[in-house]
């Protein structure tokens, strides 16, 4: 289960140990050694396995630096899942220097993303829909690719991606390593790797992993939003994900829970890339407690800890119930998956009763609060400078705790972005924080503020 065990450089392996990966996954065990000697792999994980080192270690260990074409492609079913992946390879990729790594995805400028691919890549991380239209506009060549990945490959069928899939394949090398990760094996997934892989090697590991501890209950109500803030007036979960089957319902659901004195954000398929990573930076920062979701964001959202999640609506497939609740319960934590269920939707409850562990509870345990509210711990402030302008994390930490005033123990988490930066501050001092930080500085400079 060590990593030195394998044919790995002395850099890669220091870079490992640096991100305290201590020992490998049963996935990164089973699939780097033949990752790394070409095989192509089918491999089942399940969510937060893992398996973005595996792949990671693997493409990163094999690449020709000095050889500025698109060696390997990954295809992923979101922006979000896209994002994810890119962040964990380019933490991998401080091995070694000049390794570029690029996002195709849709709600980006395509203009912008042209003038990147001007300047060659390494590895391309994308959505099958954005990959395809710069693959027929010939802004992306990859005559030279080594290794396809397919990530969340049952995701990918389940968003409708097969046709797209197999159009970008046409314009893949026939002599490649082709990998396939999924959380879960059906027939149609057997019948891509048949068609895309050559003598592909099976691996399965989700018996060896460590199951995530989660308490699944079910209740049948005739009144879901009652029955929904009466859960969490009765568990006080400090971060949840409710899943919605539609977008609609989505929105409505979250201005019902404002109504309510429940902060709550949705997203959906409908929201524009900026107003993704607002919501997303919002629930991940804990300065939204509760965040409403259709399946688009089932996958990809890389919440560490995460106290509930809640099926609003019955999922359409028992698959999609196993990506949902495998939110929750990570890293040893244990997590509560509630499902909420209609009386005329008992013929479909059938299938869970047969399964262990599922408590079928009666809605008269949950108690009525009075005032009951979840508001926010933090605020986000947004700052018009990231990246791009060479701002750091620290940088903005010495302006609120020089500048502004405020303890560290007042400023929550930081993203930095290319053109912004989101900083959690807490309730109480966000006036202020606000205030002092539009007239004041960073490293010299004046940035746009404003309260998200």
């Amino acid at each position: 289960m060590n990593f030195s065990k394998l044919s790995l450089t002395k850099e890669m392996l220091q870079t490992i140990d640096s991100l305290d990966y201590n020992e490998m996954t049963p996935i990164q065990a089973e699939t780097l050694p033949l990752i790394l000697k070409g095989d192509d792999v089918i491999a089942e994980a399940k969510t937060g396995s893992g398996k973005t080192a595996a792949f990671g270690i693997g493409l990163l260990s094999c690449l020709d630096v000095k050889t500025f074409r698109i060696q390997s492609l990954i295809l992923c079913p979101t922006r979000e899942l896209v994002d994810q992946v890119t962040k964990e390879l380019r933490r991998l990729a401080r091995f070694q220097h000049n390794i570029k790594i690029l996002m195709l995805t849709g709600g980006e400028s395509f203009g912008k993303q042209l003038g990147s691919l001007t300047h060659q890549a390494h590895i391309i991380v994308g959505t099958p829909g954005r990959v395809l239209k710069h693959l027929k506009k010939e802004s992306l060549v990859l005559s030279n690719l080594k290794t396809l990945v397919l990530d969340e490959a049952d995701r990918m069928l389940d968003m409708g991606f097969i046709e797209e899939i197999e159009k970008v394949l046409s314009f893949v090398p026939k002599e490649r390593q082709t990998l396939l990760f999924s959380a879960t094996y059906n027939n149609e997934i057997l019948a891509i790797s048949k068609k895309i892989q050559k003598n592909a090697i099976n691996i399965k590991t989700t018996e060896k992993e460590v199951q995530n501890k989660i308490n699944q209950e079910f209740y049948e109500t005739n009144d879901k939003i009652d029955t929904l803030i009466k859960i969490f007036a009765n568990y006080k979960p400090q971060n949840v994900i409710v899943f919605t089957n539609t977008k609609l319902e989505a929105k409505e659901l979250a201005e019902s829970l404002i109504q309510n004195k429940i902060d709550a954000l949705a997203i959906h398929g409908d929201l524009e890339q900026y107003e993704r990573n607002d919501v997303l930076v919002q629930f991940a920062n804990k300065s939204c407690p509760v965040l409403i979701a259709t399946d688009v964001a089932a996958r990809g959202l890389d919440i560490k800890e995460l106290s509930m999640v809640v099926n609003y609506d019955l999922p359409h497939a028992k698959e999609t119930y196993i990506h949902r609740i495998g939110r929750t319960g990570r890293a040893g934590a244990e997590g509560i998956a509630i499902t909420l269920y209609l009386d005329r939707e008992m013929h479909k409850i059938q299938e869970y009763k047969e399964d262990i562990g599922k408590k079928f509870l009666d809605i008269s345990t949950l108690k009525k609060e009075q005032g009951f509210e979840m508001q926010p711990q933090y605020v986000t402030l947004v700052i018009e400078g990231g990246k791009k302008d060479k701002i750091r994390a620290g940088d903005i930490l010495g302006a609120l705790t020089g500048d502004v005033g405020l303890q560290g123990s007042n400023i929550g988490k930081i993203d930095i972005y290319d053109r912004q930066s989101y900083v959690a501050i807490e309730n109480l001092h966000v006036d202020e924080a606000y205030k002092k930080l539009k007239k004041g500085k960073i490293k010299n400079k004046k940035f746009s503020v404003w309260i998200l």
